[in-house]
C-alpha cells in the first residue's frame, strides 16, 4: 500500500440480521441524523458494493458479465469516525481507500444533485461509476444494457447491508452528470451512474 492509501477493516462475513430481515426492512431514507459512520462500517459498505468475495478468482459480491466490472466506487465523506473529509476513490483488490480532494465537499456536491436534501443531511455519500468501455470491448452494444444491470445489482448489495448495520440509504439518478464529473475528477470515459446517500435514520 503506498502512503496515499488508507488500509479499511476486513469486511465481516457473518453478521446478526437475515437476508430476508434486511429485505424486508429496506426503505429509502431521505433525512439522516447528526451521527458519524464509522471505519468499519464504511469499509464494510464498500466491500458490499464492489468488494472481492473470490481472492483466487477475483469475483465479487455483485455479479458482472463476463467479469468485465466495469463499475468503479467513489465517496464522498463529510462526517466519519477515523476518516478525514474529502473525496476517495475504492480499490477493491486491496480493500482500500485513496484519498482525491481534502475537505467537506458536501454543499458542492449538493447543488450538483440538484438540492436534493439526503446529499445534505448523509454523512456519507457512495458514487458509482463506469467505464463501459471495459464491457463494450467484449459486448459492443449489449454493454450499456448490461452495466446498467451491474449498477443495480451493486446499489441493492449496499441498501441491503446498509439495513444489516442499522443504517439507511436511497438510490440517486438525477443530477447534474458533467458537473458531478467534475467534481469527482472522474477519469476519462467514466461516467456517473448512481448517487446513494447513506447514514444512521
Amino acid at each position: 500500500m503506498s502512503n496515499s492509501n488508507l488500509a479499511l477493516p476486513p469486511p465481516i462475513l457473518s453478521g446478526e440480521t437475515a437476508l430476508e430481515q434486511a429485505l424486508n426492512k429496506r426503505r429509502s431514507v431521505r433525512q439522516f441524523s447528526n451521527q458519524p459512520l464509522n471505519l468499519q462500517e464504511i469499509g464494510q459498505l464498500l466491500w458490499a458494493t464492489q468488494g472481492i468475495s473470490d481472492h483466487d478468482r477475483g469475483f465479487r459480491t455483485a455479479p458482472s458479465a463476463g467479469a468485465t466490472y466495469p463499475l468503479e466506487v467513489l465517496i464522498v465523506v463529510a462526517d466519519a469516525k477515523e476518516l478525514a473529509p474529502g473525496l476517495y476513490r475504492y480499490h477493491p483488490q486491496g480493500h482500500e481507500l485513496r484519498i482525491m480532494k481534502k475537505g467537506d465537499l458536501r454543499s458542492t456536491f449538493f447543488r450538483a444533485a440538484l438540492n436534493q436534501s439526503p446529499i445534505e443531511s448523509a454523512p456519507a455519500t457512495i458514487v458509482i461509476t463506469a467505464v463501459h468501455e471495459r464491457t463494450e470491448t467484449r459486448y459492443g452494444g449489449r454493454a450499456e444494457r448490461y452495466v446498467a444491470m451491474e449498477a443495480g445489482h451493486a446499489a441493492q448489495n449496499l441498501s441491503l447491508q446498509a439495513v444489516a448495520l442499522g443504517l439507511g440509504t436511497v438510490v440517486i439518478g438525477a443530477f447534474d452528470d458533467a458537473r458531478i464529473a467534475e467534481l469527482l475528477a472522474l477519469h476519462s470515459g467514466e461516467s456517473p451512474l448512481y448517487l446513494i446517500p447513506m447514514g444512521r435514520p
